[in-house]
């Protein structure tokens, strides 16, 4: 009996992780991080609705791209000379962990010029964030959304929710 309410706790823990994760955006969809002229990246973003916790992938060749978050006045200078952090893997992950803008360029001359350059505006989660913002066909899962570039979706409801109902379940349960 024990092990039955042990899996079934394991199991509800599980299905409830899903509430603790934000949206994950593949920067630039399926063209990723490029200096090309392939995409506008403020009109990319401005089709997003960005919140605290998504995180944003940049993948890009890293031989001729990099990733720096700057601040705004090096954004709109396209100054890459002090940067806040700098990515260069290829690969890069990186989590909104507050609201607020965020600035990134390519630091790669004449690239940040060209356009390779994203603000990023992040806002927390409201009640009304925890159905997907994008349609049903842009939910996807987590591998599909590296190779397609779309958004994987989770409900944003937060890890105070996610503790309220394990709380409750767990008080019912012993």
């Amino acid at each position: 009996m024990a092990f039955r309410k042990s899996t079934l706790i394991f199991l509800v823990m599980l299905a409830l992780c899903g509430v603790c994760f934000g949206a994950v955006y593949r920067v630039g969809d399926s063209n990723g991080w490029t200096s090309r002229g392939l995409v506008d990246y403020n009109e990319w973003a401005s089709t997003k609705d960005f919140h605290v916790n998504d995180t944003l992938i940049f993948a890009y060749n890293n031989q001729f791209h990099n990733v720096m978050q700057v601040t705004t006045q090096d954004f709109e200078s396209c100054n890459p000379n002090s940067p806040i952090a700098v990515y260069s893997s290829g690969s890069d992950t990186i989590t909104l962990d507050r609201p607020g803008n965020f600035y990134f360029l390519c630091g790669a001359p004449g690239h940040c010029r060209a356009g390779q350059r994203v603000e990023i505006m992040a806002t927390l989660p409201t009640p009304d964030d925890s159905s997907p913002s994008a349609s049903p066909t842009e939910a996807i899962s987590a591998s599909s959304a590296l190779s397609n570039g779309l958004a994987l979706h989770f409900s944003k409801l937060g890890l105070g929710v996610t503790m309220f109902v394990l709380s409750t379940l767990l008080g019912f349960v012993f």
